[in-house]
């Protein structure tokens, strides 16, 4: 048995029948493998019974403790029916992206069954360039963008063949009886008090750089109060980590309450393209990135007639895992929270800016503790966590009230080297995560071989129709191109000589 960390948890809590708290990996695959196979589900499911092994994710199901006395356990689940966990679909003629982008969208909308192992898979054929889908979801409490794409690169191979070894059998685990889950609820409630001691001195300090809550009135004044204190326990333990975050995201339509349903829309942008306009700016992938971003709403917003005059404010998911933690799984992120300058007309100054605002950043997050948005969590007691996270969808959407942020983003670098599922090439990978109370869009984008793979989700309510974002986006990596390209000097014609 393995107990969920507090951040774990916290995915779990906050899905209600509006939020889901999955996230998914769309792959694009040629429709047969090397050696002629029909890549379909039958295929598919062979290829996971064959490496269940190295899947315990797959294998993890939910133990809950009665009364929610303390966090849940996984429980390795030997045997499951796979035919369940992995179905077959097909678009209807003609199969064009976003026939395919729909058909995401409705599965991206329904929960995980929690009775079973928190994974799916959707192998959808139908295509009209006669590739074949295959739509990934996994639960967010069992894995986070690092974990997510170990799990993917154990299904993956990086040849035509299979080429491991045969797998072993796997020990099931006896499913706990609900006293033997008492038991340990009960020892688990009595140790919260130590939690809670041992989170204070480096949560307290740091409350108003927890994306989460420090919106919430009060937290900034805690958070104050437990710096000053701090400080004068602690003479010269100042410094850039106990500023607090001083970004505020403006009013949009996505700073609302989402509905249970989604829309989705995703594309490819030259690597090579992005690479130059960071050569030529000095600055990183990820600030073109955002800068992209940033150029997409901007334009996007303006011809809506919403752009805000204040910038607005981004998530951005980091990984806080160490090398020691590699292959664990389970969460191990912290959040940033940067400036976008939508405010800024010139492509080139928005750059600059989004530079120096992720260099700020990076500075304040290297001064907090990894475990923040863990430690944050125990003071919530477990037997509260759901009503928390109710309480919070509730005054997420609220007018009048500061939201955390506008949008998330995030970037997740992904192999350089093409791919195969089970022999079949993969031609693309989309990255298709979800959105939130109070954030009702999330683009994502993920590397493989020489492109950007960007995934947008948004509302279904919120945004009718996604593809103009993603086009928008497109146009501000075109922007920026334009803007670091440097003219070619003209050159006279010669005349030839005449005898």
């Amino acid at each position: 048995m393995r107990q969920l960390t507090s951040l774990d948890t916290q995915f779990l809590a906050m899905e209600n029948d509006r939020v889901q708290g999955h996230v998914s990996v769309l792959g694009v695959y040629d429709s047969h493998t090397a050696s002629g196979e029909p890549l379909d589900a039958a295929l598919v499911r062979g290829l996971i019974s064959e490496r269940l092994h190295l899947l315990p994710t797959f294998r993890w199901r939910l133990a809950q403790v009665p009364f929610a006395l303390d966090y849940p356990y996984w429980i390795d689940d030997g045997s499951f029916d796979i035919e369940y966990h992995v179905r077959e679909e097909a678009l209807p003629a003609p199969g064009d992206q976003r026939q395919l982008a729909e058909q995401v969208a409705r599965i991206i909308g329904r929960q995980l069954d929690r009775a079973r192992p928190l994974w799916e898979v959707y192998v959808i054929h139908g295509l009209d360039d006669g590739g074949v889908a295959v739509l990934t979801k996994m639960h967010h409490a069992a894995v986070d963008g690092v974990s997510g794409a170990e799990v993917m690169s154990i299904l993956l191979d990086d040849t035509t063949g299979g080429g491991r070894e045969p797998a072993p059998t796997i020990a099931a685990e006896n499913y706990p009886s609900e006293v033997e889950m008492l038991g340990r609820g009960l020892l688990g409630l009595a140790s919260q008090p130590l939690r809670v001691l041992r989170a204070g001195p480096t949560a307290l300090p740091h409350l108003d750089d927890v994306p989460t809550i420090r919106h919430l009135p009060g937290v900034k004044a805690i958070a104050r109060s437990s710096r000053l204190v701090k400080r004068a326990l602690r003479p010269g333990a100042g410094g850039p980590g106990l500023r607090g975050s001083d970004v505020n995201a403006p009013r949009t339509r996505f700073q609302a309450r989402v509905s249970p349903h989604r829309r989705v829309a995703f594309g490819s942008m030259s690597l090579a393209e992005v690479k130059a306009v960071k050569n030529a700016l000095g600055c990183t992938v990820n600030d073109v990135v955002l800068a992209i971003c940033t150029a997409g709403l901007r334009s996007w917003l303006d011809k809506q007639g919403e752009l805000p005059d204040q910038p607005l404010a981004s998530f951005i998911p980091m990984s806080v895992r160490t090398p020691e933690q590699q292959g664990t799984f389970g969460n191990r992120v912290s959040v940033m929270i940067t400036e976008l300058p939508t405010d800024t007309a010139d492509p080139v100054e928005r750059v600059r800016r989004i530079n120096e605002s992720m260099n700020a950043a990076k500075e304040r997050q290297r001064a907090l503790p990894a475990s923040l948005l863990q430690d944050a969590n125990h003071f919530i007691p477990p037997a509260l966590f759901a009503q928390a996270a109710r309480s919070l969808s509730r005054l997420a959407g609220m007018r009048g009230l500061n939201q955390p942020a506008n949008v998330m983003i995030s970037n997740v670098p992904g192999p350089a080297t093409p791919l195969y599922l089970g022999g079949a090439r993969q031609r693309a990978q989309f990255p298709v995560s979800g959105v939130l109370d109070g954030i009702g869009i999330n683009i994502t984008v993920m590397s493989y071989q020489d492109s950007l793979e960007f995934g947008i989700v948004v509302d279904r309510e919120l945004v009718d129709d996604p593809w103009p974002i993603l086009a928008a986006l497109g146009d501000g990596l075109e922007e920026l191109r334009n803007a670091t390209q440097t003219p070619k000097p003209k050159t006279r014609s010669r005349r030839k000589a005449t005898s």
